[in-house]
């Protein structure tokens, strides 16, 4: 081929596509003038006039535009039927190439006559594509074959093609930078060529053959990941002619065929998208080009799927195989941080932080299938949902019209996806022509599943890197790492942290098994797992913080903290009931869980909770406020000192006990590599169903209440804007070692430990607190913004704990406060905040303790013989005195002290249970060190399966 034939080809494809441009944006403009059921007879002659344009030049250049044509006429979800009818012949009905050139290849690859090679030899094809063209034979020995011959001079026009594409994408890209297609054209450069070797399919054919157990599957088809298809034998093959076992079908085109035949379509394309999700998530190697030309169906009952042409194959790493499969399997469970994980894991990176939108493109790269007669509706609903993300990334870059239209998102696209994203458009166009609606995430569930669970699911009896390799700090962690052997083989446990301080130092740190049930990756210590109620505890530790550092007192009313909180009968409402969960809040914001983003809400939240009216009066009932205690913490945090609830967090505890990036409540961008994933546990659910009513609880969270909960939570909580968000109650994030550091200040009244143990690795403390929040204004505005006088109110009570800057022993501290109205005048308001002669210590107070449990001076502040103290629960051994206190939640992860005997400990578990397999962590731990076990612990029997009161607060 020379520079002047390949010239003539480009100039032929672009003059057709300028045409076709050019007729399309006519018929926009003229539309506009006629009416509706005009236009769209016109805009039927256009896709007839423009369909055959494009099949005109296909037919005429052949090479690698005949692909193309292929390709789109599988399309039948997103094109015209003109289009699909007219393309379609392209599948194995393109002009025969002379007999004599066929011979004339076989005799040269063979170096034999045909006489030599066959009894017999059809003339006509059965069929001409692309590469090559199909001959029916009978070999010498009478058996019957199909002969595929590639056809003289293919190779030089399928890469000069490749090239010219190359140059078509290569300015496009320049262009219009959002269409960069080079890593698509850069994969297709690397694979295409292969199909010109047909040693190199016959090789992939008996490969695919063999993973899929065509030639040794029983009858007896049971297993979920099983197909039934059948692959043609290969008997013999050269680099330009493949002899294949002839097998006797009707092409999936054929419809009146399949019809007269009874075979069941769905049925059919079912079995074909089955066969595809074992090669690509079982085997990860899998056939490139699945468009109905290359599948038969069997005529025999039960009318097999045969599959044909393994010539562009793709092989896939395990590791990325494995990202594929936890891609599908986040997008089907809509799981936020498990897709980020899989997009990091196969090489996939975005310019910007749009986790929604990824999902949303991710979700629709797995939809369910359409027929053809609804491609119009679909391609509108692409449209508008492209429209709706780019005004998203328009709003988050703050560009311009012209700029987001040159913005592309993805930084780096991995080739390997560019096979398979081809693949699963060719299945869904397969379907579409078909008429038949396949449900991806139903059928490919089971394959993509068994590749991580067969991976995960290599417990600690064969997987010896299931407990995480770090020195063992005592004989009692030794000891617990066979515990947790024997739990993770007994399936008890998918993945936990365990750290616990003795006489303030460190007596165990470990971690064991993996971060999700579809995430394999292995729990280290430094790993961030969700906490549910055991951020409560937390919360409680700021507000104690603030009354400490004399930001607020526990017995002040909430209205007089936070003014918009004094409506609807809770002026007498004070700090120390919402502590003590006597507020008469408890069932509030309960109708959240009919509208569960509402969570993700800060602002919203707090406008809600402050307009809610008691159920009880203050003091009089505790029952336990599941959801409210955060927002009524927060809202009261916020307001007594002015600034944002994460500074205060910081400010508090995160710093002073150099626990940074490893506790959070509502996490930052960039921490998404170490989450874990919730599961529930199905069966600790069954055994609670027969518990009766609690009295200790409000009507919205009994028994019955929580195992709804429990089947909905974990999606939910798995969800990136909820783990993002602010729940003072539910969302805490934190590894074990820095929630145990946290209670091992605690019960030493405020001292913070000796650094965290050298053999930890990483470092406790190591990763960067992120964000960095700047000096900003305190809570946002909200609904019915406050006047001028309720600001100067607030800002009054703001100072009424400190005393005047001229006192020599505080510090000074400017904090720019814009308080609604405020922000008119620039107010800057003076914080005047007290000097920490106390090094190493969060706490001041020497009756910490008493004001934690609600005892001596603090006894009238807490209901007596109530379950919780002043914002943590009472802990107290069976028949016991009080022995200390902490927080559990709902999932089973917990933290709690023993005053007495110095110790402090904490349990992550991202198995959501009801508290078995802590409770037997606790048990066991405490027993080994001669500590009085708990009776919130000590009443999960020995084996586990005891549910007694589940540990939720």
């Amino acid at each position: 081929m020379g520079w002047g034939n390949i010239y003539k080809r480009r100039m032929k494809v672009c003059s057709v596509a300028l045409m076709i441009y050019l007729d399309y944006k006519a018929l926009q403009q003229r539309e506009k003038w006629i009416s509706k059921s005009k236009g769209a007879t016109l805009w039927e002659s256009a896709h007839e006039r423009n369909a055959k344009r494009v099949l005109s030049l296909i037919i005429e250049l052949e090479g690698l535009w005949v692909k193309l044509g292929q390709y789109l006429s599988t399309r039948a979800d997103v094109l015209p039927e003109a289009y699909i009818s007219l393309l379609k012949q392209l599948q194995d009905s393109l002009p025969p190439r002379p007999l004599e050139e066929v011979c004339r290849t076989i005799q040269k690859e063979f170096g034999k006559s045909m006489d030599e090679l066959f009894l017999d030899f059809v003339k006509v094809p059965l069929a001409t594509a692309s590469i090559a063209q199909v001959h029916r034979a009978t070999l010498l020995n009478g058996q019957e074959v199909v002969v595929k011959v590639q056809h003289e001079g293919i190779k030089t026009i399928i890469l000069e093609d490749l090239k010219n594409a190359k140059s078509i994408v290569d300015w496009i890209a320049w262009a219009e930078p959002q269409f960069n297609f080079n890593p698509m054209i850069d994969e297709w450069c690397k694979e295409s060529p292969k199909e010109l070797d047909f040693n190199h399919e016959a090789e992939n054919t008996r490969t695919v053959s063999k993973n899929l157990g065509c030639k040794t599957k029983c009858d007896d088809n049971t297993r979920a990941d099983q197909v039934d298809v059948l692959i043609p034998e290969v008997i013999q093959s050269t680099e330009k002619v493949i002899i294949s076992e002839f097998m006797d079908g009707i092409r999936l085109n054929d419809i009146e065929s399949l019809e007269a035949f009874g075979v069941d379509k769905q049925k059919v394309i079912e079995e074909i998208t089955r066969a595809y999700a074992h090669q690509i998530y079982i085997d990860g190697f899998f056939n490139g080009d699945p468009h109905p030309g290359n599948f038969l169906v069997s005529k025999e009952p039960p009318h097999r799927p045969v599959l044909l042409d393994f010539g562009l194959t793709k092989k896939l790493s395990s590791s990325f195989k494995k990202a594929l499969a936890k891609m599908f399997l986040a997008s089907a469970e809509g799981d936020h941080v498990a897709l980020l994980s899989a997009f990091a894991e196969m090489g996939l990176k975005l310019r910007l932080d749009i986790p929604e939108q990824a999902m949303e493109i991710t979700s629709v790269f797995f939809r369910s299938t359409t027929p053809a007669n609804e491609s119009h509706e679909t391609m509108k609903s692409l449209a508008d949902q492209r429209t709706k993300n780019m005004k998203v990334i328009q709003d988050k870059m703050q560009l311009n019209k012209k700029e987001v239209k040159r913005f592309n998102p993805v930084d780096a696209f991995p080739g390997d996806i560019v096979i398979f994203a081809r693949v699963l458009n060719l299945l869904r166009g397969l379907s579409s022509t078909m008429n038949v609606r396949i449900v991806y995430q139903d059928i490919m569930r089971p394959f993509a599943e068994s590749v991580l669970q067969g991976n995960i699911n290599r417990g600690p009896m064969v997987n010896d890197q299931w407990v995480y390799d770090t020195p063992a700090h005592s004989d009692v962690e030794a000891k617990l790492r066979q515990l947790l052997v024997e739990m993770g083989n007994n399936n008890k446990i998918l993945g936990v942290q365990v750290c616990a301080y003795k006489d303030g130092k460190v007596i165990i740190d470990t971690a064991a098994g993996v971060l999700g049930r579809y995430d394999p990756r292995p729990v280290q210590l430094d790993s961030l797992f969700p906490v549910f109620s055991v951020t409560k505890g937390i919360t409680a530790g700021m507000l104690h913080w603030l009354a400490d550092t004399g930001k607020l007192k526990l017995e002040e009313n909430v209205a007089n903290i936070w003014p918009e909180f004094g409506s609807n009968r809770k002026d007498h409402i004070k700090v120390h009931h919402v502590l003590n969960h006597t507020s008469g809040l408890h069932n509030a914001l309960a109708d959240g869980r009919e509208n569960p983003l509402l969570m993700a809400d800060w602002e919203e939240c707090l406008n809600r909770i402050a307009m809610t009216e008691p159920e009880t009066e203050p003091g009089q009932e505790q029952f336990y406020h599941y959801l409210s205690y955060g927002w009524l913490c927060g809202g009261i945090i916020e307001h007594a000192s002015g600034r944002k609830f994460k500074e205060i967090l910081e400010e508090a505890f995160i710093h002073p006990l150099q626990i940074e990036g490893e506790m959070y409540i509502g996490i930052p961008p960039g921490v998404e590599s170490r989450l874990a994933t919730l599961t529930p546990d199905t069966e600790d659910l069954k055994k609670l169903s027969g518990l009766s009513s609690r009295a200790a609880l409000p009507s919205s969270f009994q028994p019955d209440n929580i195992i709804q909960l429990a089947s909905v939570l974990p999606a939910l909580f798995n969800m990136l804007n909820i783990r993002r968000a602010i729940i003072p109650s539910a969302n805490g994030h934190c590894s074990a070692r820095a929630l145990a550091r946290y209670y091992a200040a605690l019960v030493d009244g405020g001292v913070v430990p000796p650094p965290h143990s050298s053999s930890s690795k990483p470092a406790l403390g190591s990763h960067p607190h992120i964000p960095k929040y700047p000096v900003q204004s305190s809570p946002k505005k909200q609904k019915g913004s406050r006047t001028k006088k309720v600001a100067a109110a607030f800002r009054c009570r703001t100072n009424k704990y400190e005393q005047t800057p001229q006192d020599p022993d505080q510090d000074i501290v400017s904090h720019s406060r814009n308080t609604s109205n405020d922000s008119d005048t620039g107010l800057t308001e003076v914080i005047v905040s007290p000097k920490n002669d106390n090094d190493g210590k969060i706490f001041s107070n020497p009756r910490i303790h008493d004001a934690f449990l609600g005892v001596g001076e603090y006894a009238n502040l807490v209901k007596p013989d109530g379950n919780f103290g002043l914002g943590f629960k009472r802990y107290r051994s069976k028949d016991g005195p009080l022995t200390g206190f902490g927080h559990s939640g709902m999932g089973g992860s917990t933290g709690f002290v023993d005053i007495e005997n110095r110790f402090a400990i904490a349990v992550t578990v991202n198995k959501m249970t009801f508290g078995a397999a802590t409770g037997r962590i606790i048990q066991f731990v405490c027993s080994e060190l001669n500590i009085p076990v708990p009776e919130d612990y000590s009443k999960f029997a020995e084996s586990g399966s005891e549910v007694g009161k589940p540990l939720i607060n």
